[in-house]
């Protein structure tokens, strides 16, 4: 299997299946003389955990990272980075009946036909168990690049929506964190919150968006022309398990409006008096907010009943699904959306020999 690498200079591998004895990764290129924060990236961790709240998987996983090299006395030597988390609360029997049957709009289907075997216990490598890795690596990147904001939160679920603008919030870590959709409007939030309820109790699930703003970018971020940055972005934000769109900037509604209207005028020069390019214009970091965002669709493993193809029998059976699945994976993937993008910011720092 091939794809298990990002990166340009600062790489990350990552290993493990949801199931197995542990998941884990290899960061290279990790500048030296950097003070790491454990207590930070397992703060990290926490908010993207199993467990947290009435509205995720219960799932129990404790998720301490314990780092193997790359960092002595909490400063990186600019050796590769090697880290593990160990799975303790799997329960695989769960996944038993359905051994030979392919979940709908699962990666069971596509993953048994292009290697020819299948991992069924929880998903294996496509599970999003995969996804804390990032969220290890990205709290790494976050500690570099510590003058870059970066700050994601739930903006939708279903059709409730947040419907102001980020510049018109008060965006930072307490108001994102001060409840579990991680919707920085309480009211909103509250909504969110109920829907979610709902459908967990329907055994069904719910997508929605999550909204990311990157502030204090320097100008000059993104190297056309196939590595632009928002291209970059937008790569890192589509390998995210279940997410099914990215756009940045004025994104498509910005295709109503005539050029007159859309196009961003200068204030000073190094301003615009509007941000419709959302921070980028030809690939490049202009200096304005960055901000994009995400779709997520709804998780495909649900509890209610379905019809579903066996491999062995050749026949549709009806498809009960057990264990423990996430009714909206939005406030857990806040964290990896974060991470994602710390990731791609910090490669190009270094790409752009910013980081001193």
């Amino acid at each position: 299997m091939a794809g298990n690498t990002i990166g340009n200079i600062f790489k990350l591998t990552t290993f493990g299946e949801s199931h197995g004895k542990a998941i884990g990764g290899i960061i290279d290129g990790c500048p030296s003389g950097v003070k790491i924060s454990i207590k930070k990236i397992n703060f990290e961790l926490n908010r993207r955990k199993t467990g947290q709240s009435n509205i995720v998987t219960p799932r129990k996983e404790k998720d301490k990272v314990e780092i193997l090299s790359g960092i002595i006395n909490n400063i990186t030597t600019g050796t590769p980075i090697g880290f593990i988390i160990y799975n303790k609360d799997k329960i695989s029997k769960d996944y038993n009946n359905i051994k030979n049957i392919y979940r709908p709009s699962h990666a069971d289907f596509t993953y048994t036909k292009k290697y020819k075997i299948r991992d069924y216990k929880g998903g294996g490598r496509s599970s999003a168990r995969e996804t804390v890795c990032r969220v290890i690596a990205g709290s790494i990147a976050k500690q570099i690049i510590k003058n870059i904001n970066i700050c994601a939160y739930v903006s939708a679920v279903g059709n409730i929506k947040l419907n102001k603008k980020y510049n018109k919030l008060n965006l930072n870590i307490k108001n994102i964190e001060n409840n579990i959709i991680r919707c920085p409007d309480k009211k909103i939030a509250k909504k969110m919150i109920k829907l979610i309820k709902i459908i967990k109790n329907k055994g069904d699930s719910i997508g929605g968006i999550i909204t990311c703003v990157i502030k204090n970018v320097p100008i000059g971020l993104g190297e056309p022309v196939f590595n632009k940055l928002h291209a970059e972005l937008g790569k890192a934000m589509l390998s995210i398990n279940a997410v099914k769109g990215f756009e940045y900037g004025s994104g498509f509604n910005g295709t109503k409006k005539k050029g007159s209207e859309h196009n961003d005028v200068f204030i000073d020069k190094n301003k615009t008096k509007t941000n419709y390019s959302g921070g980028i214009q030809g690939g490049i970091s202009n200096g304005m907010d960055i901000y994009y965002n995400i779709a997520f669709k709804p998780v495909s493993t649900i509890k209610k009943t379905q019809y579903s193809f066996n491999k062995n029998t050749n026949k549709l059976e009806k498809l009960k699904i057990k264990g423990r699945h996430d009714p909206c994976v939005l406030p857990r993937a806040v964290p990896i959306v974060e991470a994602m993008t710390a990731l791609v910011i910090l490669d190009y720092f270094l790409l752009n020999k910013l980081y001193k």
